[in-house]
């Protein structure tokens, strides 16, 4: 048997899409409310954040994440049942209320929006990562693989010389 420490890997989830196609400013942890069949299947790492945008009012005061997909869980059986959860739902996120009149401020600004970053388990509880941000340019991007392809080289260069 294993330690008293030992946990199961629960997985990361992270929208790499969007830190390509945004240019992320700052970054909130939040918490996510969830459904048990959406805990088990976050569990399972059946998530895709890609498509997903968060929503920030001020009146009514919530923080909202908007067409993340979820995927079913399929020990729970079929959607039909009432145990399923619906994928793309709109699900609440718990912040303090200073952070989410702030968030609603900043998202009112033209061109930024709030995209969820990160999905992960923290002391048991759920917890997405968001970040205001503002949309690249097309030249912003390829400056952005221009720049990965030159690590990509330079890390490159580095094994083979570490190698000989």
């Amino acid at each position: 048997m294993g330690k008293r420490d030992d946990k199961p890997l629960e997985p990361t989830i992270e929208n790499r899409r969007a830190r390509f196609e945004y240019a992320i400013g700052e970054t909130l942890e939040v918490g996510i409310a969830l459904r048990g069949t959406e805990v088990k299947s976050v569990r399972d790492g059946h998530v895709s954040l890609a498509e997903g945008y968060v929503r920030a009012s001020a009146s009514p005061l919530e923080l909202t994440l908007h067409s993340a997909n979820i995927g079913e869980y399929g020990p729970a059986g079929p959607l039909g049942n009432g145990r399923q959860h619906a994928p793309t739902r709109v699900r609440a996120l718990l912040a303090h209320k200073r952070e989410i009149l702030k968030l609603a401020k900043e998202s009112q600004v033209k061109g930024m929006t709030i995209v969820p970053l990160k999905l992960y388990f923290k002391n048991g509880f759920a917890k997405l990562l968001i970040g205001v941000a503002k949309g690249k340019s097309k030249h912003d991007k390829r400056d952005t693989i221009k720049d990965r392809e030159a690590k990509r080289d330079i890390d490159r260069a580095m094994t083979r010389k570490t190698r000989n």
